[in-house]
C-alpha cells in the first residue's frame, strides 16, 4: 500500500475483513430482472470493454516491479518519498462543472467546506462537494440511497459489500456505462487512468460493459499469508526456506511451543493456509465437471491437519476461543507464526511490533505444497476491491469532466498532483520532514485520505517511511512468490447470481462447523455431515447446478 494508507487502519481491517470473499467471484444477490440485466463477463466480449494499458515511467520506483505471469505484477517499492514531485496533468483538468460524491470514512469526517476541500476544487476545476459516510455502517447508509434512487455523482462502493449493494443490478440502471470513453485506446486520453492495469477494470466490468473506476489496484493481490517472528525463529537459527512442507510447520509447532513459558507456536492459520493441500479457494474443474471446495477430499485433508495441530496443543488457547486479539500476542511473542492479510506488513505494524520488542521484525513463509512435493499455489483475488462508479443520469459532457478529474486523482505515486491529492498544499496542510511529507495540525484535521483516493487511484506501491525494511522485505518476499500467484476459477466475472443461490454460497452452518473443527472443538467427520445437509437441504447442490449451467458452460472460468 501506498504511504497515505500505511499511517491508517482502513486496508488491514477492511480488507481482512472481506477475507476470501474478495477472493472469489463478485457475487451480487438479486430477486428480480435488474440484477440479471448485469449479467457475467465473457471472455472476448469483455477484452472488447476493458481499457488498454499504457505504462509510465514519469516516476521510477527504487525497486522496479517484478512481472510473474499474465496479469501477475509485483508492488513497486519506495525507499523516500520523490524528492522531485513531477507534473503529470496539464492544466485544469474539469471545465466548473458541481458534482457530488460519497466515500466511505474510517475514521474522523473533516468539517464540511474546509480549506483543503477548497484547494481541491481549484486544483481539479470543478464543485466537488465531498460526503464522507461513515465507514462502518455505509452498507446500509448506500443501500438506502439505492432503494430511492438518489445515488450522488460519484460514488464508492467497495466489492466486498457487492452483495448489499446489488452492484451486478445498479450497473446500467444507477450506474453509468463507462465503456463508451474508456474501452481500447479511447482511455489514452486520460494518461493516469492508462496506467491501471487492464485486470483491476475488470473488477468493475458487469455483462461485458465497463462500470467502475479502480482505486488502489495491484497485480500482487492475495487474501494472505502465514506470518512468522522472523526475528524469534531467525535467532533460534530457523529460515523461512526450512518450512517447505505442512509436516514442517507440525514441527516447528512442536519445537516452538512452551506453554509453561506462556509461548505458542501458533496462532489461527486455517484462512490463510488451507489451500497449500490442494483446495480451490472455491472451485474447481475436473474433466470438465464443476466442483465445489466442500466436495474435495484436499479440503478435508486441510481440516484433519488443523485438527490435529489445534489437539497437539500448539495452537494459543486464546486463539482456540476465538479471541481476535491475535496481532497483539504476535508483537509479545506469545505466538510465533500467525495468519493474516498482507495488509498487516506495513509501517504501522513495524512501529507497534517495536514497541512491544525493540528486536521485532515480520516475515512471511514462502507459498508452500502441503505435501512438499507439489508445486506451490496460491490463489489471486481481483486486482482491486476498491471501485468507484458515476451515476448514469449523467451527461456524457459531464462524464468526461469527471473522468478528467479521475485523471488527476489517479496520477502515479509522489507526483505533484498525488502530493496534493493525499496531503493538500504545502505550509497549510503539510510539511517536508525528513523528506517525507508530514501533516500540520490543518492537514490531520482536514485531509483524510480515505476521500479523493476512493474516487480514482493510482496502482498501490510499498513504501514505509523511516522503515525502509519493511519495504524490502515486504518487495523481497512478493518477488520471491510472484510465480506462485495463478488464477482461480471464475477469477474476477462478476457474477449476479438468484438470492437463494447467494445464501447456500454463504454456507453459514458449514463454515461454523469448519471454524469448530479447527479449533479442536468438532471432529473432521462433523464437517463431513454438514457439508451432506448443505448440498441436500441447505441449497449446495442447486448453487454448484446453477454455477455450472449459466455461468462455467456459458462463460467458461475467467482463468
Amino acid at each position: 500500500m501506498g504511504i497515505e494508507l500505511n499511517r491508517r487502519t482502513f486496508l488491514s481491517a477492511a480488507v481482512s475483513a472481506a477475507g476470501l470473499a474478495a477472493m472469489g467471484p463478485l457475487l451480487s444477490g438479486c430477486g428480480g430482472s435488474a440484477a440479471q440485466r448485469a449479467g457475467v463477463n465473457s471472455g472476448t466480449g469483455l477484452d472488447a470493454a476493458l481499457p488498454a494499458y499504457v505504462p509510465n515511467t514519469a516516476i521510477r520506483p527504487d525497486i522496479p516491479s517484478v512481472a510473474g505471469g499474465p496479469d501477475v505484477l509485483t508492488k513497486p517499492g519506495f525507499l523516500g518519498y520523490p524528492a522531485d514531485r513531477v507534473a503529470t496533468v496539464s492544466g485544469v483538468p474539469g471545465k466548473g462543472g458541481r458534482y457530488s460524491a460519497v466515500t466511505p470514512l474510517w475514521g474522523t469526517i473533516p468539517p464540511a467546506d474546509n480549506s483543503f476541500y477548497r484547494a481541491m476544487n481549484s486544483a481539479l476545476g470543478v464543485e466537488l462537494d465531498m460526503k464522507p459516510a461513515d465507514g462502518n455502517t455505509y452498507n446500509t447508509i448506500v443501500s438506502t440511497m439505492t432503494a430511492a434512487k438518489k445515488l450522488p455523482d460519484w460514488i464508492q462502493l467497495p466489492a466486498w459489500w457487492n452483495p448489499n449493494f446489488n452492484t451486478g443490478g445498479l450497473a446500467g440502471s444507477q450506474l453509468a456505462d463507462l465503456t463508451p470513453f474508456l474501452a481500447g485506446d479511447k482511455v489514452e486520453k486520460y494518461p493516469n487512468l492508462a496506467v491501471i492495469p487492464t485486470a483491476a477494470w475488470r473488477a468493475g466490468a458487469w455483462g461485458d460493459k465497463l462500470y467502475g473506476i479502480p482505486c488502489f489496484s495491484s497485480g500482487f493481490e492475495i487474501a494472505g499469508t502465514t506470518f512468522y517472528r522472523r526475528d524469534v525463529l531467525e535467532a533460534r537459527g530457523i529460515t523461512a526456506d526450512q518450512v517447505k512442507s505442512a509436516d514442517d510447520l507440525m514441527d516447528l509447532g512442536k519445537e516452538l511451543t512452551d506453554a509453561k513459558a506462556g509461548v505458542w507456536a501458533f496462532d489461527d492459520v486455517w484462512t490463510y493456509l488451507f489451500t497449500t493441500f490442494g483446495t480451490p479457494l472455491k472451485w474447481k474443474v475436473d474433466n470438465g465437471k464443476l466442483v465445489h471446495k466442500y466436495e474435495t477430499e484436499e479440503f478435508f485433508a486441510a481440516l484433519d491437519w488443523h485438527h490435529r495441530l489445534a489437539t497437539a496443543g500448539y495452537v494459543h488457547p486464546d486463539a482456540l476461543a476465538g479471541d481476535s486479539a491475535g496481532t497483539t500476542r504476535f508483537y509479545a511473542g506469545k505466538v510465533l507464526i500467525a495468519g493474516n492479510g498482507m495488509g498487516a506488513w506495513n509501517l504501522a505494524d513495524h512501529q507497534s511490533g517495536r514497541a512491544a520488542n525493540p528486536n521485532y521484525r515480520r516475515g512471511a513463509f514462502n507459498v508452500i505444497a502441503a505435501d512438499g512435493k507439489s508445486g506451490p499455489r496460491v490463489d489471486m483475488g481481483p486486482s482491486t476491491s476498491v471501485l468507484s462508479y458515476l451515476n448514469a443520469s449523467l451527461k456524457p459532457e459531464q462524464v468526461e469532466e469527471l473522468l478528467a478529474v479521475a485523471n488527476y486523482l489517479a496520477a502515479p505515486f509522489g507526483s505533484a498532483e498525488y502530493t496534493m491529492v493525499n496531503f493538500g498544499v504545502e505550509g497549510t496542510h503539510f510539511t517536508m520532514a525528513d523528506g517525507v511529507p508530514t501533516p500540520t495540525e490543518a492537514g490531520k484535521k482536514e485531509v483524510q485520505a480515505q476521500t479523493y483516493p476512493f474516487l480514482a487511484s493510482s496502482p498501490a506501491v510499498v513504501s514505509n517511511p523511516t522503515g525502509d525494511v519493511v519495504t524490502r522485505d515486504l518487495t523481497a518476499w512478493q518477488s520471491a512468490n510472484v510465480q506462485t500467484l495463478a488464477k482461480p476459477v471464475f477469477w474476477s466475472m462478476n457474477v449476479s447470481m438468484p438470492q437463494a443461490q447467494a445464501t447456500a454460497e454463504a454456507a453459514q452452518a458449514v463454515e461454523d462447523t469448519v471454524k469448530d473443527c479447527y479449533r479442536g472443538k468438532k471432529k473432521v467427520q462433523d464437517v463431513r455431515d454438514a457439508v451432506a445437509t448443505w448440498k441436500t437441504s441447505g441449497g449446495g447442490d442447486r448453487l454448484i447446478a446453477w454455477m455450472d449451467e449459466n455461468v462455467l458452460q456459458k462463460h467458461g472460468t475467467g482463468q
